[in-house]
């Protein structure tokens, strides 16, 4: 039987940092390869079937649908083309070659690490069965992730249906598709589909699509979207869906009114599950929410001791960063004196959309339940002398004080390279900083990051009348 100081299940974003930082102190570790997401080999969700390989093929379809649809009356195109067998050919390079040099060949590079392929599962509370063998660790880090999860409609069972695994795989481009789920990646992969030439219609069971956000941001959002030809339907419940040859037809309500669609094919872009299925967590004592994620401290320890948790098997936020950093976190807690914690309120989203989404902190609604008297301020990006440059003015940013001390709580912004815009804010929040810091440090002219100044400045005039250099 092999022992080990720390045994790491999983090896996506959190198991990689968690064996990085291992193996940075000196610990000798196996870590165990494997889940139940057929996509994930080594490297995980997001290098496999999540972020890397979605955003680009979100940059490919925003760069062949804004050739054509630009702003700039000097330059006019006519539709190419496009060739989508190899827009997905090159994905798969761009995936294979990160999958090599940033996972497969980096773990044989870590000296106190073992990678075992294979999945496995607990047998009691200090070893695991892999292939067989038993493994047996002084502590443990469970990181094996979670998958697409798909909710229950009347027929279904006799559907053929997408997930995002499969929607990165097609080797046609389809006619049309229906999203199911209006949230960041149903959003993301209706306008990548329609940007590259799909009919999509999205539909959303809640009031309004991004139901998290702001409200100004998600109605804009919807409006941009509506604009560029996607269909979106909120408040929608699904009745049954059933096939027509080839093809699917989805029957739903909005509002009481039966609608039906035919489409291609169905996308289903509604939450994730946890990959505990199958692990034997019970053996090992560790506790499991009600939708079966588990159960961690802020320190990323589980309900026994010698058991932590990092990345999306502990639920929301599911985002390749924080699972990173929750993954180191929970190896310093392990094996040293630290007790480092993380405020999840510090950690910004992004919707990659186009114009993107990015927020941090909190919106105007949750900063009143907490008891803070706020107060905000809002701007359109047509305020932004660099919007005007780039021939693109759509968007918002959102700024919510604290009233009394004008501390900065929450950013949110929904623009042309949000996702990169945000940081800004992301540490005017961690580090406590006001509206009046914001506007005492200078900005570069012309540029998006200057919407955030402008939006600090709002607290105290009509930026709408002021010069362009104006302190």
């Amino acid at each position: 039987m092999n022992k080990y100081q720390l045994v790491i299940l999983g090896q996506g974003s959190a198991a990689f940092a968690a064996a990085i930082k291992a193996n940075d102190l000196g610990i000798k570790t196996a870590m165990i390869g494997g889940n139940a997401t057929p996509g994930t080999v080594i490297g995980g969700t997001c290098v496999n079937v999540g972020c890397l390989p979605s955003k680009n093929l979100i940059t490919v379809a925003n760069a062949f649908y804004y050739a054509v649809n630009n702003s700039f009356e000097g330059i006019k195109y006519d539709k190419d083309k496009l060739n989508f067998k190899d827009v997905i050919e090159q994905k798969d390079r761009l995936v294979r070659k990160f999958r090599k040099e940033k996972y497969a060949d980096l773990v044989k590079s870590l000296e106190n690490v073992t990678y075992i392929e294979g999945r496995g599962r607990f047998v009691s509370k200090n070893s695991v069965e892999v292939n067989g063998k038993k493994i047996e660790g002084d502590k443990f880090i469970v990181a094996v992730g979670a998958r697409s999860n798909i909710i229950p409609v009347n027929g279904l069972e006799r559907v053929d249906y997408l997930t995002n695994e499969e929607a990165l795989d097609l080797k046609q481009l389809p006619e049309s598709l229906c999203v199911v789920g209006g949230r960041a990646l149903g959003l993301e992969f209706a306008q990548m589909y329609s940007h590259f030439g799909t009919k999509v219609t999205v539909l959303q069971r809640s009031e309004r699509i991004l139901p998290e956000e702001e409200p100004e941001i998600s109605d804009a959002l919807k409006q941009y979207l509506g604009k560029e030809r996607i269909t979106i339907y909120t408040g929608t419940t699904i009745n049954n869906v059933r096939k027509s040859g080839k093809n699917k037809i989805i029957n739903f309500s909005v509002k009481g009114k039966a609608k039906e669609i035919e489409v291609d094919y169905i996308l289903f872009a509604t939450g994730r599950r946890p990959n505990t299925g199958g692990m034997n967590l019970d053996k090992a004592g560790v506790d499991l929410d009600e939708k079966g994620f588990v159960k961690v401290n802020n320190e990323m320890q589980s309900s026994v001791p010698h058991i932590w948790a990092a990345g999306d098997i502990i639920g929301e936020p599911m985002l390749e960063t924080i699972a990173a950093k929750e993954g180191a976190v929970a190896v310093e807690n392990a094996f040293t004196k630290q007790k480092k914690k993380i405020n999840f309120n510090e950690v910004p989203r992004a919707v990659f959309t186009y114009p993107e989404v990015a927020s941090v902190g909190l919106t105007d609604a949750q900063a009143i339940s907490k008891g803070i008297r706020c107060r905000c301020g809002v701007i359109p990006f047509s305020f932004v002398p660099k919007a005007h440059i780039i021939g693109d003015t759509r968007g918002i940013i959102k700024i919510v004080t604290d009233s009394k001390t004008k501390r900065i709580v929450g950013v949110h912004i929904l623009a042309p390279h949000a996702a990169d815009l945000i940081h800004e804010g992301t540490l005017a929040v961690k580090f406590k900083l006001t509206v009046d810091d914001i506007i005492d440090t200078v900005h570069v002219f012309p540029t998006l990051s200057e919407s955030i100044k402008l939006a600090a400045q709002s607290f105290y005039k009509d930026v709408s009348k002021l010069s362009c250099c104006i302190e």
